[in-house]
């Protein structure tokens, strides 16, 4: 959009205005010249990106991709916010994680910045003890401080236990504040076990009757996330669980509104900004339609909880987890989340320490007090990208709540294999593109540090499983550095390859570089410089540019050969050069290439 200036002078009104077509002509002409055959029609395409199955960005957004109207902040269909004022009057709610009782950093949580407390309560959970829970809240103004409770099918004792823990302190039924965290079916999608617990209609009633500041309801969408889901199945699955929880409801005599202030739903940010907010403002869309096809379109505001993704954290080179986590944080704030938790940077690497917990915290309040992050009510909002990509991602979570409905709901879904089914099949196709490092990692799959001093933490209790997997972006990299590691316990040495640089630097530089990047990715160790019969390895990988390899490639693998080498790798493009056993180049099967490598070098 052009802004006048105050004279009304338009510098460019002289020139005719660009047209749609005139621009994927000139883009046409650019690919062309880079190699591409593309027509005109086409452009577009060639430049777009793949976020997931089913999901592209294009390159340009005008006016022509304009999306339905979103409505206003407040009202429905709440793509814009749940409440009309949004977070400007103090930001989100900063709710942190906690699973143990008596290491002090509930209260110091509390007293820096956090506003909520999320706890996980059960001993088989690896949680606080329902008996502990009064231990792990002294010193809490419960008044002031809400409480969500995450306790599997042990819901029912836990919240006994909380809200009684309410009235020996002197809690008015009216002034609790949080969520007790009833949730069926997300226990049996990590468990595999069904739900042991009390009917949650129950639960709900007491709530809906006794405490208006209460709700009893979660719909974690977590365990589809972390089980490779999209972010389409991600909603859908979390559509078709909070149906299934209406249903219940309203059938025990509860009304659609009182049943929908009775859910909240729990959802992950990840680093990709932008589909994190539009995920956000679709599942806003998606669940006001809901409310709407059961009659009460006002009681259709969904309460969203953001968890920043388990999903992307890594084990190596955790610190990169913090600008992670910032970036999700990000996301979730201007997607419109009610309350958002940030996991710590050493999460996965056992339990997290002081300083952890304070980085995680401290996020969400700089973006709140110092970037003012939330004075804007959905800063995002009229983007012609993110308007289109919220439709589009809106549609997509609706065809597969549908395809869960067909197959006879959530529940159905979920025990015949349906729904695991669907997210291993997401999961395997962005799998290949970790692989392949189309989706890179920073500190993993890209940008290795083999020789980083290894962040420890104390062991966490395992979480609980038996249902769906739990997935990780690192975990085929991980097993490679991990194979390497216990090579070098077990030698005092990492495997290594040599990395032959072929004529000056301006020729081998490059892909001398990529091919350090690369090897290092797996745990194993490029030796530059001096000569093969030195290096200590048997493979040997030549680095350098096409015109050189032309001239020297055949005959310098020749050399190695005799020298001992029994593996030569080349950097580039497949060819067809004599002596030269592998191709290494970008978009290349990495964890094939390097756990080959590992096995050639004698690595377990």
């Amino acid at each position: 959009m052009t802004v006048l200036p105050d004279d009304g002078l338009a510098l460019a009104a002289e020139f005719p205005a660009a047209t749609h077509e005139q621009w994927q002509h000139l883009v046409t002409g650019v690919l062309r010249k880079s190699g591409k055959e593309v027509s005109d029609d086409t452009a577009e395409d060639a430049l777009s990106t793949v976020l997931e199955p089913g999901l592209r960005t294009q390159p340009l957004y005008t006016a022509r991709d304009a999306a339905p109207d979103p409505g206003l902040p407040g009202f429905a269909p709440f793509v814009r916010g749940g409440r009309p004022e949004g977070g400007t009057a103090g930001g989100w709610d900063v709710r942190q994680r906690h699973a143990a009782a008596d290491d002090g950093a509930v209260l110091a949580d509390l007293e820096n910045g956090v506003t909520s407390l999320w706890l996980v309560v059960g001993e088989s959970r690896g949680g606080i003890p329902v008996p502990a829970l009064g231990r792990a809240l002294d010193g809490v103004y419960l008044d002031l401080a809400p409480v969500a409770l995450d306790a599997g099918d042990e819901v029912g004792a836990a919240a006994d236990a909380l809200l009684r823990i309410h009235q020996e302190r002197g809690v008015a039924p009216e002034a609790a504040r949080g969520n007790l965290g009833a949730d069926p079916l997300g226990h049996e999608a990590r468990t595999g076990r069904p739900y042991d617990g009390p009917p949650i209609s129950g639960l709900a009633a007491r709530c809906a009757g006794a405490y208006p500041g209460l709700r009893a309801l979660t719909v974690d969408a977590l365990p589809y996330h972390e089980a490779g889901g999209s972010a389409a199945q991600e909603l859908g699955c979390s559509l078709a669980t909070g149906v299934a929880y209406l249903r219940e409801l309203t059938e025990a005599g509860l009304s659609v509104e009182e049943a929908c202030r009775q859910i909240e739903f729990r959802y992950a940010a990840t680093a990709d900004q932008f589909l994190t907010i539009a995920k956000l403002r679709a599942a806003r869309r998606l669940w006001a339609r809901v409310a709407e096809v059961c009659g009460a379109p006002r009681a259709g505001a969904q309460r969203q909880h953001a968890v920043t993704s388990p999903v992307m954290m890594t084990r190596r080179d955790p610190w990169v987890n913090m600008l992670r986590t910032t970036v999700a944080t990000l996301a979730a704030g201007v997607g419109g989340a009610d309350a958002v938790t940030v996991l710590p940077f050493d999460e996965e690497l056992g339990l997290p320490d002081a300083f952890a917990r304070r980085i995680a915290r401290n996020t969400s309040t700089v973006l709140i007090e110092e970037s003012h992050l939330s004075r804007v009510i959905d800063p995002a909002g009229g983007s012609w990208y993110v308007e289109r990509l919220t439709d589009e991602l809106a549609h997509a979570g609706w065809e597969f709540f549908q395809t869960v409905e067909r197959a006879g709901g959530q529940a159905a879904a979920l025990r015949s294999g349906a729904v695991g089914d669907r997210l291993a099949e997401t999961w395997a196709v962005r799998s290949a593109r970790l692989a392949t490092r189309r989706e890179p990692v920073t500190g993993v799959s890209e940008f290795p540090h083999l020789a980083e001093k290894p962040v420890v933490r104390a062991p966490a209790p395992a979480p609980p499983g038996g249902g769906l997997p739990r997935v990780r972006r690192d975990e085929a990299f991980e097993a490679l550095r991990a194979r390497s590691d216990a090579h070098l316990a077990a030698t005092g040495a990492r495997p290594r390859v040599h990395l032959a640089a072929l004529g000056p630097a301006a020729a081998h530089t490059a892909r001398l570089t990529f091919a350090s990047n690369l090897f290092q990715a797996g745990g194993i160790e490029p030796v530059t410089g001096g000569d093969f019969a030195d290096s200590g390895t048997p493979a040997v990988c030549l680095c350098s540019s096409d015109a050189l390899y032309e001239e020297r490639a055949e005959a310098v693998a020749r050399e190695v050969r005799a020298a001992g080498a029994t593996q030569v790798f080349l950097a580039g493009r497949p060819g067809t050069y004599e002596g030269v056993d592998t191709y290494v180049f970008a978009g290349c099967d990495a964890v094939a290439v390097l756990s080959a490598t590992l096995d050639l070098l004698g690595v377990s």
